[in-house]
């Protein structure tokens, strides 16, 4: 039996047609059925008035940022024709559940494959803004197919601030311990990061336990650490396996129980660990999701989660992340524990931004047609992107954010191709910011393999990877073995054992895919771009 069947034999019809309709923070527009088709282009000769233009005034300079007044940014003198709006995302458990699948010999379900989080699993080396907010660097590179570039818009925050300077969190960690979380990785994996986030917090954060199964239960209440880490790690200890899998039960009491020890200028965050299979409780979604955004919106407790396990339920914690204002990744081992709970926790506590939401606008002089790769269910109305009732995302400290488009120049095009700019709203004072870069003709000329742009070259790679897994196509995209060949030149130049993963997992796929029978699962996507 396949991944594909043994997860729809767990999880309920019900669920997942609650799911489709309870729909995800920050989405302004339809999207395809299933989330995760490639979206349309816009053609040639679209939209030809554009709601509340987001463009950069001509005059400033490339990737330089145009705060205007209280951060917004001034009228622009001309319209722009095509603009893309989403909201940002920072979630990377899509690729890491991916790797885990081709380790253990098989393509991941295409519906659970999002190139963003493929590029996002990745930081490139963005310049960092001194305060609060983004940096915003807009590049690209010609793919080799005629008339087509990747644009890449890359936006950074600041790094976490030194020990002491960060408020405190409180965290209620909300652990599966039903059946399912009994196999090897599970449960034990969950045990060990929650040993390693109680090693790493300070302090004066507090900690809450709430583990669930058939019911849910409260181990710990909220605690201030202090003296106190050794109660968190009894708690830790006393979890066991115990039944079916009620995800309802324990988020309610998770969020109950954060509620209660809400902490006034503290991060307050959910975080679930848990393999999403939920099969008991409260499974039309509706309700769980409207809760969730309850919280999100009356007491600022946001959801960050972490997934385990070989049969994950991606597409759950995904949209649970999403209307929790947080976001997800997924663990495997204990090297990707220690990643996440030691290396990477002051980006998950420490907040940078709220509600934040990109723009790009494409000339029309110059650009011809244009997608964004990825990001379909984080998409925003273009006329809400200053409307700041309409959710965004929330991102850390030291994130950085990767958006990638194919763009289809014009014959001898030259100025400008694209403005990109940023909204988000300051995490204290909540008033609203905005930063804007450009990038212009002469940007794109270089050839992307032969551009030596490392940084570029590996967003490429990993969005080509991502594209061809879910049985997409790009223009100028290379096979699966010259992006592999590519990413060992990018890891034999930098040592970065993780670009090493990227290319072990691109080769596993080329050889799954070029093992099938013929017909057999064979992706039926027709080329767009031709």
């Amino acid at each position: 039996m396949n991944r594909a069947h043994r997860r729809s034999g767990v999880l309920a019809a019900a669920l997942v047609a609650g799911l489709l309709l309870g729909g995800c923070a920050g989405t302004g527009k339809e999207s395809a059925s299933d989330g995760h088709k490639a979206a349309p282009y816009v053609p040639d000769g679209g939209r030809t008035a554009a709601p509340q233009p987001s463009a950069a005034p001509p005059s400033a300079a490339e990737g330089q940022a145009t705060d205007g007044p209280e951060g917004e940014l001034r009228a622009p003198t001309r319209t722009p024709d095509y603009l893309s709006t989403f909201a940002l995302d920072v979630d990377t458990a899509s690729y890491g559940y991916a790797r885990r699948s081709l380790a253990e010999g098989e393509l991941p379900d295409p519906s659970t494959v999002r190139p963003e989080e493929f590029v996002n699993s990745f930081r490139p080396d963005y310049p960092r803004p001194a305060d609060d907010g983004f940096s915003v660097t807009v590049d690209g590179a010609a793919t080799g197919a005629e008339g087509w570039s990747l644009v890449r818009v890359g936006l950074a925050t600041r790094g976490a601030d030194p020990a002491g300077e960060r408020p405190p969190a409180a965290l209620t960690f909300v652990v599966d311990v039903s059946g399912s979380m009994r196999e090897p990785g599970r449960l034990d994996l969950v045990q060990h990061s929650l040993r390693l986030a109680a090693d790493q917090l300070r302090d004066d954060d507090s900690v809450a336990l709430v583990a669930f199964s058939d019911e849910a239960e409260t181990l710990l209440p909220m605690t201030r650490l202090g003296e106190a880490r050794h109660r968190v790690r009894e708690a830790v200890d006393a979890l066991a396996v115990r039944s079916s899998t009620n995800l309802e039960a324990g988020l309610r009491t998770g969020y109950d129980v954060a509620s209660e020890g809400r902490r006034d200028g503290a991060t307050n965050r959910v975080v679930l660990l848990s393999d999403a299979l939920a099969n008991s409780g409260e499974t039309g979604a509706d309700a769980l999701l409207g809760h969730i955004d309850e919280q999100r919106r009356e007491h600022g407790i946001t959801l960050f989660g972490v997934g385990v396990g070989s049969d994950y339920g991606d597409e759950l914690m995904e949209r649970l992340a999403d209307k929790g204002d947080g976001q997800t990744t997924y663990v495997s081992t204990r090297e990707q524990a220690r990643k996440v709970f030691v290396d990477q926790l002051p980006a998950h506590v420490e907040l940078r931004a709220r509600d934040a939401k990109a723009q790009v606008a494409f000339d029309r002089e110059t650009v011809e047609r244009f997608r964004l790769i990825g990001y379909e269910n984080r998409a925003v109305a273009d006329e809400d992107f200053r409307n700041d009732r309409v959710d965004g995302g929330e991102v850390g400290a030291g994130h950085t954010v990767t958006a990638l488009y194919v763009v289809k120049t014009r014959p001898g095009a030259s100025g400008r191709i694209a403005t990109a700019t940023v909204r988000w709203l300051d995490p204290g004072s909540r008033s609203p910011r905005e930063r804007s870069g450009t990038v212009e003709a002469a940007g794109l000329r270089a050839g992307l393999w032969d551009s030596g742009h490392d940084s570029l070259q590996l967003s490429a790679i990993s969005a080509y990877f991502a594209e061809r897994l879910r049985g997409g196509s790009l223009p100028g995209a290379p096979r699966l073995g010259e992006l592999a060949v590519y990413a060992d030149g990018i890891r034999g130049r930098s040592g970065s054992a993780v670009v090493g993963e990227l290319a072990e997992a691109v080769r596993q796929a080329d050889r799954l895919i070029g093992e099938r029978p013929e017909g057999e699962g064979e992706f039926t996507s027709s080329d767009p771009y031709a």
